[in-house]
Parts: structure tokens; sequence; C-alpha cells
């Protein structure tokens, strides 16, 4: 008699450590969702920094979350950096009794501030380590810790400068699992957001956390879109929001939308004709996938500008435009208008930007961790 094979599986554990923004948190509950398809019964917890957005998305996503007392260094001289060296400890000691509470079989780190001290920890001791670095041009933390992990998962070619090169897998980037198919609903998008289907239509993205110039441009934007009946999709963050709110109401019968965060992204991408939005890797990641003309204006406030190099990795390919943070008020309004009226310019760049896809990266990373796992037994 032969015993199925589940039967002899033992329960995962896992933790997985990632957050600040969308783009570390997304990334890690798609990869912890990608695991459980694969192995139901697997115990997750998640690790993040006290404060940050992962301690209300992770739990809004079904998942156990502890946070550390952990920020980021910051470039220039301010009275937080005292704390800094304080809070790296305090992060080390209760990374230690997490790993001592949870027993998990592997730890995986998909950016954020807290990924550093638990995958540190994690290496040390021996438990099979996972990064996902999400950008193209990689940043300090995982530069060092690429040399005690296990597997470094990629979203672009040629990262062997900066990881070793027996450790690199091409995975692409997780993204949300509702983006991965938009057949069949601009209809339920048009109706979610009151707007007209015969209308070209642009949806802007600032990130989850919104962005000042991406949000100042657009406004600077609206009596164009109206003269132009382009109708507007705008995610603000909630900085913003009540401004864009007051600024879009004498817009609101041309079809002008704006909203601290979008929900139902899926439906916001099946009815855009054009996007702009920033440069974060999950966001390129989730352009290329759903294949949408796209602006993009990088931010200039990140670690080694690595907005621009992932903006730079799509206009190579002529499957992006890129607007520099800088230029964004004096170029976007004319360049947005001339995109989403050129529709054979908006084809070619659709087309371009879809060659570009990883479709299956969450599964990929899934099956490395659980063979990660498996090698260690």
């Amino acid at each position: 008699m032969q015993v199925r094979k589940e039967v002899l599986l033992q329960q995962l554990r896992i933790i997985v450590s990632g957050g600040g923004t969308g783009g570390h948190i997304f990334p890690a509950i798609a990869i912890a969702n990608a695991i459980k398809a694969l192995r139901p019964d697997t115990e997750f917890l998640f690790v993040g920094a006290e404060g940050k957005m992962e301690m209300e998305k992770v739990p809004a996503a079904g998942y156990k979350i502890e946070g550390l007392w952990i920020s980021g260094f910051q470039r220039k001289l301010t009275l937080s950096n005292l704390a800094f060296p304080f809070k790296v400890l305090s992060s080390l000691r209760k990374a230690k009794k997490i790993l001592k509470f949870f027993k998990p079989d592997a730890v995986i780190g998909t950016g954020g501030f807290a990924s550093g001290p638990m995958l540190q920890v994690a290496a040390k001791q021996g438990i099979p380590t996972l990064i996902q670095e999400q950008n193209s041009y990689a940043g300090i933390t995982n530069k060092i810790l690429s040399m005690k992990v296990d597997r470094v998962c990629v979203a672009y070619a040629g990262m062997e400068k900066f990881f070793p090169k027996e450790k690199i897998i091409l995975t692409g980037n997780p993204v949300r699992q509702d983006i991965l198919s938009l057949e069949g609903k601009k209809e339920r998008g048009l109706e979610l957001f009151g707007i007209d289907g015969s209308k070209r239509t642009i949806l802007v993205i600032g990130g989850s956390l919104g962005a000042r110039t991406i949000n100042e441009s657009i406004s600077l934007c609206l009596e164009e879109f109206a003269k132009n009946n382009i109708q507007l999709i705008w995610q603000t963050g909630k900085g913003y929001a009540e401004t864009a709110k007051q600024e879009v109401a004498k817009y609101e019968s041309k079809g002008m939308k704006a909203f601290d965060f979008i929900q139902k992204m899926d439906l916001a991408y099946a009815v855009a004709d054009v996007v702009i939005s920033r440069a974060g890797a999950s966001s390129v990641s989730e352009l290329c996938l759903v294949k949408k003309p796209t602006i993009l204006i990088p931010s200039p406030n990140v670690a080694e500008d690595h907005q621009t190099k992932n903006a730079m990795a799509l206009v190579t390919y002529n499957a992006a435009i890129i607007i520099k943070d800088s230029e964004a008020k004096e170029k976007l309004k004319s360049e947005a208008v001339r995109l989403v009226k050129d529709e054979e310019a908006c084809f070619k760049l659709s087309e371009n930007i879809g060659r570009l896809a990883l479709p299956d990266s969450a599964i990929v990373i899934a099956n490395e961790v659980i063979s990660l796992i498996n090698n260690k037994k």
C-alpha cells in the first residue's frame, strides 16, 4: 500500500520580513500566498517595523505580524540618528527572541528596515534564508546580507555586479495576484469609478504613500485634461488627499476622481489608457504585467537613485517614457495629453512593456524557499 506523499510532509513555519512601503509589503504577501497555495498548512509570522504601514496591511491580508523598533539611518545629521545604534541592538535582540519562540524553517526578506536584523540573525543561526531584491540597483543592506544568505531572487538581469553569482535566481518581482488578469474587468472598473468608457482615462499612482511632485504636477494638469475630455483616477496618498479632492470637485462631471488609496488596483488598471507613476520596483513590475503605456517620474529621494535606474531599464527598450522629477511640473501636462491622445504610440509602448513581464515570480520564489528547506533537512 502506497502512502500519499503529502501525509509525510511536515508543517512548515516561515518568517517573512519586509515593509516600510507597499513596494516591500505587497511582494512579501504575494510570496506568502504562493507558499500557502503549495503548502496550505504553512504557518507564517511577518516581522515589520513598528509604526510602519506593514503593521496595518499585513493583518488585513490575514497574517500575524511582530514589530521591531527600527528605522533607517538618515543621510543628513538629525537627532533621530542618535537613537539608531540603540534601535539596531534592540531589533537584533528581539529578532533572536522571535526565532527562539517561532522556530522557523526559513526566513524571507523583501526589504525595508526590519528585514536586515531578521535576516542577519537567522543566517547566523544557520536557518535557510532568502532575499528578494526588487530593484535594478541593490542597496547596501542587501549587498552585505547577500554574503550570508542562501539565495538572492532578483527582478533584473546583470545583478551579479551586486551579489554572488552562484546565489542569484532571476525571478522578477511578485505582485498582487488580482492584477495578473484584467480580462473582463473594464466594465466593473467603469462602474466602480463612475467614469465613461468612451473617453480616454489617465491613472496616477504615486506609490502607496503618495508623491508630492506628482501630486503638485497633476494639480497643474486638471484644466488641460478637462479641455481635452480626459478622465482622471488619481491616487494621492493620505497627505494630499483632501487638497486633491477639493481640486477635482469642480471637474467631477468630467470624470476626475481623487483617492488617498485605491484598494481595487486591478479595476483601476483595467480602465486606464495611460498610467503616470513613480518607478518603484513593484510598480514597474505591475506595469509590465498589465501592459499599460506609462510615464515614469522617478523619485530622487531614494538610495542610490534606484528609481531612475528602474525606469531606464524600461526606457532602453522603448517600453516607457521618463520625465525627471525636477521637470515634471513643466513637462507632464503636455506629455500626458500628447500620449493619451496618440493611440499608435500607446500601442507600441504597451507591446514593448508587456515583453518585459515575468508573471510567475511568486510561485518561482515559493518553490525556491521550499527547496531550501528540503535541502537543509
